[in-house]
């Protein structure tokens, strides 16, 4: 442990949120300091990264759907855990060097948050990414308790605290109490489902195909869970699945809504299987504690109150729903020398 401690003194302690669309990294005692894509740019048919390694986040985003023949725009994670080995670990070699700095002689101790619901498999996935990506030491924390600890839940306390983490691949649900998850359940449907619902709905209806950047902006500008009280309408570009050329309409805020309403019972559905679980005890505590949401897909507009009229509980956003892992795993951080025996580990590296 000494030792431990003597080489943190020469590294750089981080907290990783490792999501489906973006990755975000915390340093103990700065706060959240790098927030970029989880995409990568490599070379079609190859796992080598372009740019000498540097064509990783916002420069990979910025080619995904535009990329010529030669080169693949890649998301290594899928539904919140890795699905290539490789460019995962090329990934977090990047974020790595990037905030840790190449000039420094040891690897930093690397707290990473993954979905509740991963296997063994996926877990050691994650360990072994970490460890070739330079980190000395990994430590797991299950999303749902990052989430709630950045959102400033009370969950050390003898009181049940419940949140609805909605990532890019995943949806956490989890009631917590005595700094543990009493009972939680981990969906793979999220804000990825959301777009792909987007890009199906634009197909059946306009013989259209559109990109995933363009689902995604569709989503954010006029997307609904729950009626408004302005309806909007959009212009949306894409190609003409029967002609083959580029052509644009214009789309409404109702048929969006109808669109995503799949992805949207499937959420509501976990929250609902999530509370029936609950003891009894803990559940009564929600009355008054009430849902707190998280991730990016908690800023789907209505979203808040349709989970509230299906539960009956209060239900709110968390302050910047986007950085609540992340600053939950810096946090985690900050108390790691108390905490870490509670936390899953890989051995040295």
């Amino acid at each position: 442990m000494f030792l431990d401690r003597l080489l943190g003194m020469f590294s750089v302690d981080m907290g990783i949120d490792l999501g489906t669309c973006n990755t975000l990294v915390s340093v103990r005692g700065q706060g959240i300091v790098l927030n970029e894509p989880s995409v990568v740019a490599v070379q079609k048919g190859t796992n080598k990264v372009l740019w000498n390694g540097n064509a990783v986040g916002w420069a990979a985003k910025e080619m995904l759907g535009k990329t010529p023949g030669s080169i693949t725009a890649v998301r290594p994670l899928k539904d919140g855990v890795i699905s290539d080995f490789e460019i995962t670990e090329a990934m977090l070699k990047y974020f790595i060097r990037k905030v840790n700095g190449s000039s420094r002689i040891f690897g930093p101790r690397v707290v990473i948050s993954v979905p509740s619901g991963i296997t063994a498999v996926e877990k050691r996935a994650v360990f072994d990414s970490a460890a070739r990506a330079g980190a000395r030491r990994t430590y797991l924390l299950e999303e749902p308790i990052a989430a709630a600890i950045g959102a400033g839940l009370p969950f050390v306390e003898p009181t049940a605290s419940m949140i609805v983490d909605i990532g890019g691949g995943t949806t956490e649900v989890a009631i917590m109490s005595l700094a543990d998850i009493a009972t939680c359940e981990s969906v793979r449907v999220a804000g990825d489902d959301m777009d792909e619902a987007i890009i199906n709905h634009m197909k059946r209806t306009y013989n259209m195909m559109v990109g995933e950047q363009t689902s995604e902006r569709i989503k954010i500008e006029i997307g609904s869970a729950a009626p408004v009280t302005a309806e909007t309408t959009m212009e949306v570009r894409g190609r003409d699945m029967i002609s083959g050329l580029p052509r644009k309409t214009v789309i409404t805020s109702e048929e969006i809504r109808e669109a995503l309403q799949e992805p949207v019972t499937a959420i509501v559905e976990a929250v609902t299987r999530t509370l029936e679980r609950a003891e009894p005890e803990l559940a009564a505590d929600l009355v008054d504690n009430g849902i707190v949401m998280a991730g990016g897909g908690s800023l789907l507009r209505g979203l808040p109150n349709v989970i509230q009229k299906a539960t009956g509980l209060d239900t709110k956003l968390a302050d910047d729903p986007l950085t609540c892992v992340a600053r939950g795993t810096c946090t985690y951080l900050e108390h790691l020398e108390d905490w870490r025996e509670t936390l899953e580990n890989d051995i040295d590296v």
